[in-house]
């Protein structure tokens, strides 16, 4: 968006929208932009507000200091944003994790892979194979089911599930290969 876009007409906020993205170096956006901040702002100014009224109700003032706005700031920032876990923390659980070897490197050309049981890229699939019937053996079917059928008239779907025939299944081992 280019300077002076009609800056005249923008009203106060939007223009300090504009100027904060300025200061942080973003020169090239869209104008909604600025509208998305500023529902953004809002929102965020009301949830303040009304939590900060609702604290302000509780102690039984009759209107809103800024200990009842702080603690609506603190609670905002409490449930909106997680603090990432201490150093040490993380530190330990780099040390657990590590203490388990990775897997030997299956030895072949080309990228070298752990063994085919630690890896994701093993088949974990199914397919389902249909099984061709003769042209007789589907009007013999097809002659049952309008017997055993009061609809005389089945439906294209009813048509196309019994020219199909049955399928079967064919499965793949998902688990790692066993030796045995």
């Amino acid at each position: 968006m280019g300077e002076g876009a009609g800056e005249e007409d923008m009203p106060r906020d939007a223009k300090i929208v504009k100027s904060l993205l300025k200061s942080m170096g973003v020169e090239d956006y869209e104008p909604r932009v600025i509208h998305q901040f500023l529902e953004l702002w809002y929102r965020y100014a009301v949830d303040v507000l009304t939590d900060a009224q609702i604290y302000s109700d509780h102690a039984d003032k009759s209107v809103i200091d800024s200990d009842d706005v702080k603690l609506a700031i603190q609670s905002k920032v409490n449930f909106s944003f997680s603090q990432p876990p201490p150093r040490e923390v993380l530190l330990e659980l780099a040390r657990n994790r590590n203490k388990i070897p990775l897997p030997k490197s299956i030895t072949r050309p080309g990228i070298p892979l752990p063994p085919e049981q630690d890896t994701l890229i093993n088949p974990n699939y199914q397919f389902a194979i249909t099984k061709k019937q003769s042209k007789q053996a589907i009007e013999e079917a097809e002659d049952d089911e309008e017997a055993a059928d009061p609809n005389p008239n089945p439906s294209q779907e009813q048509r196309i599930d019994a020219s199909q025939g049955t399928p079967q299944g064919v499965s793949f081992p998902i688990g790692p290969k066993r030796s045995g």
